[in-house]
């Protein structure tokens, strides 16, 4: 397949992911469609490296990913990332219910294996997943080292629409409290699409005239915080383990307080798009793993895990939402970042935003309100929780 075909057939599944959430009003995510689309490709005519082919190798998806997550960070501030505390609490209390759920009612179906080596990969995250694939592998069960990629896989088709759905009744609630003259924001402090669309040089480079900001400054300038905070990881790794993703969103937050970054540079860029592009097929070339035989195969306990999973999740969500004053859907939204992290929960709550209200206002209210929590929860159980899970439950085989 030419490259240029290849990237052609990419772009336009991912467009159709677009085109159908927008005439669903999101009740259809994009990114269930395009993994709908991605799966039907690859059973049919797709190169199994198609992805590749289109010149999305790994060095490239790495970058995008640094340069992104820390494009993130602009989003929010020091003072909203300290109120999310509460999105860890609920993030966490929901990784708890999907643990306790699986070792007991998960058990009465499923065998014990089976639930050691497939919790970790449902809390989220292509590591944790790899890690206990290889664990099962080592320990001669084939099969359920192919379970755990199985689910790490699948488990989109239960986060995505669920989401959709918790978020368009949250944001639904916030609309009508907003226009009703009830609503009033924790600070405002996440920027919406419009934040990142002037052209102006940020409070450290005030002096500097405006044309001198061109896109490669923006580039360079993002690209050193991002540096910094690979830095950071790489000095404390003797100590302790850390992403330096995790690391990227925090040192984004940071450079924007001080004034060294704007709002969103990549979208003052231009690049936003093409850098979310990169990052989207990358994480549905997963989908290459899940053949119509796996899926006969494992078709039971991977339905099973994941039901009993999302419902332990649920109800653990729900009762530490209310404990600490979280709408039960805003709750279940976040926990549910543990299905697949970012950039799907950027992506899913942006689509819910654009399709609930047209009005630039009430766009940055809802934005406000719910994208600060979605980025820190995916973060907290994707990229930290479950990989650390995931040491643990190897022990436990």
């Amino acid at each position: 397949m030419p490259q240029l075909l290849a990237f052609a057939i990419l772009a336009l599944i991912l467009y159709v992911g677009d085109v159908i959430s927008t005439r669903t009003k999101s009740w259809l995510p994009s990114v269930f469609v395009c993994a709908v689309l991605f799966l039907f490709g690859y059973w049919t005519f797709f190169p199994t490296d198609i992805v590749e082919i289109a010149g999305f190798q790994t060095p490239i998806v790495f970058l995008a990913m640094y340069l992104l997550i820390t494009n993130m960070g602009t989003l929010l501030s020091v003072e909203e990332l300290m109120k999310q505390w509460r999105t860890v609490v609920v993030a966490l209390a929901g990784i708890a219910g999907i643990v306790a759920l699986l070792f007991t009612i998960g058990l009465l179906v499923l065998d014990y294996q089976t639930v050691v080596v497939a919790t970790p990969p449902l809390v989220g995250g292509v590591v944790s997943s790899l890690i206990m694939s290889q664990a099962a592998g080592e320990a001669g069960l084939e099969s359920l080292s192919v379970l755990a990629i199985l689910i790490y896989v699948m488990q989109g088709f239960v986060g995505y629409p669920l989401t959709a759905v918790m978020l368009k009744r949250e944001g639904k609630r916030v609309l009508s409290l907003y226009r009703s003259g009830e609503w009033r924001a924790d600070g405002g402090a996440a920027a919406t699409d419009h934040g990142g669309e002037t052209s102006g040089p940020p409070a450290l480079f005030s002096a500097m005239s405006a044309s001198y900001n061109t896109y490669y400054f923006k580039f360079l300038r993002l690209g050193v915080v991002a540096l910094m905070a690979w830095g950071a990881a790489e000095l404390v790794k003797p100590i302790f383990s850390i992403s330096p993703f995790v690391l990227c969103l925090v040192f984004g937050v940071l450079a924007t307080s001080v004034g060294f970054l704007e709002r969103q540079p990549l979208r003052a860029a231009n690049a936003f798009g093409f850098t979310i592009l990169i990052l989207m097929v990358f994480v549905f070339d997963g989908l290459k793993r899940a053949t119509p035989e796996m899926l006969l195969e494992l078709a039971m306990p991977m339905v099973g895990t994941i039901a009993i999973g999302v419902f332990g999740m649920y109800v653990f969500a729900f009762i530490a939402g209310r404990l600490l004053g979280m709408t039960p859907a805003m709750a279940f939204a976040c926990s549910l970042t543990a299905l697949y992290g970012f950039p799907a929960d950027y992506i899913i709550t942006n689509e819910v935003v654009n399709t609930l209200t047209d009005d630039r206002d009430e766009r940055e209210a809802l934005t406000a309100h719910m994208l600060p929590s979605m980025l820190v929860a995916g973060f907290v159980t994707v990229t930290m929780v479950s990989v650390v899970l995931a040491g643990i439950f190897v022990g436990l085989l």
